[in-house]
């Protein structure tokens, strides 16, 4: 039924910390979106380096990051321009 994602076996630990990612850019708040992302890039970092993701959740996890990295790129209170200037 669901032979599409076969290929992709999901990290749990990955996918807790895009979904808190996730949460947090749509709530706005800017320095737990901003944390989360660094705790992401670690993670897949360490799991990179163990060995403990195969290829293709590696390329998953890579896209993921790189997009997010894209995102938040000014995604911080001191970049936000205030309302009555």
């Amino acid at each position: 039924m669901f032979d599409f994602m076969k290929g992709i076996k999901k990290d749990k630990q990955l996918d807790e910390i895009i979904r808190r990612i996730e949460m947090n850019v749509s709530n706005n708040y800017k320095d737990a979106a901003q944390l989360n992302l660094k705790e992401f890039e670690a993670v897949f970092e360490e799991l990179k380096t163990a060995g403990k993701i195969n290829s293709k959740q590696m390329a998953y996890y890579s896209e993921r990051l790189s997009s997010f990295k894209e995102q938040m790129q000014n995604f911080t209170h001191k970049d936000q321009k205030p309302t009555w200037v």
